[in-house]
């Protein structure tokens, strides 16, 4: 089966000039992956509806942030201006993570070319994110009884802390966080699996304790899904990140995602969570490779 790919880069939210978030990548990654991964079966994303979000956001937060009436403070916390389109954008983001997940169920694996938006809590954005895709998806799961256990590995180097709140008395739902232990948010949450690593962390360590962490989770937990956040900032490359892992690593990262999916037949559903290169090329580059890779896994899949 071709791997099936949602996206929504097309509804771009305006930002003012010199703004440091790469919404340009998000085109970068559509274009340049049907450049590079061949067969790719892409998808518009729809908006996921009131109801979906309510999943994990409380009713009067997706009412006021949808009609543009929070406060001047909660605006600057997201981190971007509101706009309309502010809103569609990050509907169709969680709408796309949606569709991701039951075509993981069909095909063995789904990307999202956008989504990873784990700051987003209960009753406020923050971090470029309004509203929370993985804990939207995997209550929605839940409630379509696709699965009873869900998973979000949580590769992003920030530690996803909204996420964490949203889940944190939810036993049905495990959440795992590789993030950097001196990075935002500088007031973490707690997830039922965190494992923190300091600045500079490379290749070896960070693969180490991840694929130790994915042995735990299985051992506590036993997940039917998995919602992967495949971010690119932990490249040594990226400007916010201050860890060290090579093209590479990053490989290894996702492939060892992949092969613990496959051993334990997991549907995966990726979405590409944080990347903020200096060099936005280079972000967009491992954004690819693990759609790339995502790709052979599901070869693999259809071919077991």
């Amino acid at each position: 089966m071709p791997l099936k790919a949602f996206y929504s880069d097309h509804f771009v939210l305006p930002l003012p000039p010199g703004h440091r978030f790469p919404m340009i990548k998000y085109r970068m990654i559509r274009e340049g992956a049907a450049a590079a991964v061949p067969g790719l079966d892409f998808h518009e994303a729809t908006p996921a509806s009131d109801g979906e979000l309510a999943l994990a956001h409380h009713p009067d937060y997706i009412g006021r942030a949808s009609r543009g009436e929070l406060s001047a403070a909660e605006q600057r916390e997201i981190g971007f201006p509101w706009t309309p389109q502010m809103i569609e954008r990050s509907r169709r983001s969680s709408g796309a993570t949606i569709a991701a997940c039951r075509a993981a169920f069909d095909d063995g694996v789904a990307v999202n070319l956008a989504g990873g938006t784990h700051h987003a809590y209960a009753g406020r954005g923050a971090g470029f994110c309004v509203f929370n895709d993985s804990a939207v998806a995997a209550r929605l799961m839940q409630a379509e009884r696709r699965a009873a256990r869900v998973a979000i590995v949580d590769l992003d180097v920030h530690q996803g802390n909204g996420t964490a709140s949203i889940l944190a008395r939810d036993d049905s739902v495990f959440t795992l966080s590789l993030h950097g232990e001196n990075n935002y948010p500088f007031e973490k949450e707690r997830s039922d699996l965190d494992v923190a690593l300091p600045d500079g962390v490379g290749d070896a360590d960070y693969l180490a304790a991840l694929r130790g962490a994915l042995e735990r989770m299985q051992a506590l937990f036993a997940p039917q899904l998995l919602i992967f956040l495949a971010g690119a900032d932990p490249h040594e490359g990226d400007r916010l990140g201050k860890m060290k892992l090579s093209m590479q690593g990053l490989a290894a990262r996702d492939q060892a995602v992949f092969s613990f999916a496959r051993q334990h037949k997991i549907p995966v559903a990726v979405t590409m969570a944080g990347g903020y290169g200096r060099d936005i090329e280079q972000t967009v580059a491992v954004h690819i490779q693990t759609i790339r890779l995502a790709s052979l896994h599901a070869d693999g899949w259809s071919n077991a």
